[in-house]
């Protein structure tokens, strides 16, 4: 398997989009109810910049999945602080590709002089638990059924890193 970790660009979008559609009809790893358009991944992809980076991992030439870092909240005070997300395909979950987009993300976080990444994780997500942990997040609270999915409550454990 050749796996290759790189920035990401506006044609990797609809492969990105797969990815996540799928978490949005299988999954409460995301609380979207929906899934997304290609607009609304577009606009989101818009987001990301030289301070908040997005990658994708290719497998064999191949988006097999991302991550990206965003603002964590709006206030000029938590410039530094910032929040991650990874989505990896399903079919490519567990050969080391969320460690590895994991990796360089924090690498250029703390490259660009952000100083905390946190990690949203919904509550049954025990791969992305166990993937955070050994990555060096610590859980830091929960939030008790914030998010209601698939006919049931679910609860957000928030995990964070110093970096």
């Amino acid at each position: 398997m050749e796996l290759i970790i790189r920035k990401a660009v506006k044609a990797d979008v609809p492969l990105m989009l797969t990815i996540y559609n799928e978490v949005v009809r299988k999954s409460s790893a995301t609380f979207d109810l929906e899934e997304q358009s290609l607009e609304q991944r577009l606009d989101w992809f818009a987001k990301f910049d030289d301070r908040h980076p997005l990658l994708v991992a290719e497998v064999n030439g191949k988006v097999a999945g991302y991550c990206g870092i965003l603002p964590f909240r709006p206030k000029p005070a938590y410039a530094q602080t910032v929040e991650v997300s990874i989505y990896i395909d399903e079919l490519m979950q567990g050969n080391g590709i969320g460690q590895a987009l994991l990796q360089k993300i924090l690498e250029l976080a703390k490259s660009i002089g952000h100083h905390n990444i946190i990690a949203g994780i919904v509550g049954e997500n025990n791969g992305s638990v166990r993937l955070h942990e050994k990555m060096g997040f610590t859980l830091v609270g929960t939030f008790l059924e914030v998010g209601y999915k698939f006919g049931q409550w679910h609860d957000i454990s928030f995990y964070q890193r110093l970096l």
